[in-house]
């Protein structure tokens, strides 16, 4: 019921979802700590897809296994999937008219006073120290001003972490001290290529029956193969993708105008 209240609820992109999924799980039900949420949004920015839905994924999996990570992504992901669906259609059907682009302009208003208040309010936990907060002003230059690629941002900020955190982890707002870390698990690598081998079925599966029924060629097909490409190269989240997503789907394949 939790995922399911978050699902229908988490308006305005990667941050206010983040945000939300922080108050919730943190502040209120206390499943994680906020070190662990930290921690887990942190490696989730750094893979590939969207990071608030991984880390629905993470945080339903820690505490409930691969059944709660299977009901906190799923119903993460599915109220917003059918409000989408509700919201192209009433797009496309009702374009140019007045009402319907007023709404829409108004929910745009709205949400973007969410993203703001998440910002702050996840950029006040994160960013603790001076050192941290000149990182993510480094960042923020590189991205919005320099159009640096966020792989070399990252990749600097790792390495300026890493040798601040051997001299000064205090800086960093980590202990000096390393926490006991339980011995890996033996069965491990028999649970990696079972989920390696049942996450590629299940990812490429759709793509192979939509080919051999529609045809290699078919709209179904092209955006099953584009955005399973864009799935692998997403790193930094949905705000870092959103130009190239834009630029493919305008120019290369004709899907949408620009506006």
């Amino acid at each position: 019921m939790v995922w399911l209240k978050i699902g229908c609820i988490n308006f305005g992109g990667p941050a206010a979802q983040i945000a939300l999924m922080h108050r919730v799980v943190v502040d209120e039900k206390k499943w994680v700590d906020d070190a662990r949420f930290l921690h887990a949004l942190n490696f989730c920015m750094l893979l590939p897809g969207p990071e608030a839905t991984k880390l629905a994924t993470y945080i339903g999996w820690l505490v409930h296994g691969v059944r709660g990570g299977l009901v906190a992504g799923i119903l993460f992901v599915l109220p917003g999937a059918f409000v989408m669906l509700g919201l192209s259609l009433l797009y496309a059907l009702g374009r140019e008219v007045p009402l319907i682009d007023g709404a829409l302009f108004g929910i745009k208003a709205a949400v973007l006073v969410i993203v703001i208040e998440a910002l702050f309010r996840i950029g006040k936990r994160a960013l603790k120290t001076s050192l941290l907060l000149g990182l993510a002003a480094a960042a923020f230059v590189g991205i919005f001003f320099l159009a640096l690629p966020f792989p070399l941002i990252v990749a600097a900020a790792a390495l300026a972490g890493y040798l601040v955190a051997h001299k000064a982890p205090a800086q960093l707002g980590i202990a000096a001290k390393v926490e006991n870390v339980p011995p890996p698990d033996k069965d491990r690598w028999r649970q990696f290529a079972i989920a390696s081998v049942v996450g590629l079925l299940a990812w490429w599966a759709p793509i192979a029956l939509a080919a051999l029924v529609f045809g290699p060629q078919h709209v179904l097909v092209s955006i099953g193969m584009f955005f399973s490409k864009l799935a692998v190269v997403s790193f930094g989240g949905a705000y870092a993708l959103l130009a190239y997503m834009a630029q493919q789907a305008v120019e290369t394949y004709g899907w949408m105008t620009a506006p």
